[in-house]
């Protein structure tokens, strides 16, 4: 069932990175220091924090002492808003297959492909970024 809702490997890894960054103390992190605790690419990481920041849901400082903070306060910001910079348009899957082959009229799913897409829509625009549960990132503050 993990595969039922198809979300790529950039939009989690944002999803996690911008989790990381909303925990109390606004503290900025670098790449390094979010990619370890969940295993990821710091290469991969990288381009997806980018990504954020063109969106302007993160900022980076570089230099020596640099990293990611939050661009925005966390209640601000939603899931969709996050989703959105990494993939664009929420595509809606009206079909098992990628172009229709019945005419739309009646889909051997019923309407279970269209509940799920409301669904999943209606979960990332409702949910802000302060829901979510805090992520360390291993190198908590003394």
């Amino acid at each position: 069932m993990s595969r039922v809702l198809n979300i790529s490997e950039a939009a989690s890894l944002a999803f996690h990175a911008m989790a990381m960054l909303a925990a109390p103390g606004g503290r900025r992190l670098t790449t390094r220091a979010m990619a370890e605790p969940i295993r990821a690419s710091a290469a991969h990481l990288s381009k997806v924090l980018q990504r954020l920041e063109k969106a302007g849901l993160v900022k980076a400082v570089r230099g020596p002492n640099g990293g990611f903070s939050i661009g925005r306060k966390a209640p601000e910001i939603t899931l969709l808003e996050i989703y959105q910079a990494m993939e664009g348009a929420l595509p809606g899957s009206h079909c098992l297959f990628g172009t229709r082959i019945c005419g739309g009229k009646h889909c051997i799913m019923g309407d279970l492909l269209k509940n799920v897409d409301r669904e999943v829509r209606d979960y990332l625009k409702k949910t802000r970024l302060s829901d979510l549960p805090r992520i360390s990132c291993g190198k908590e503050p003394k």
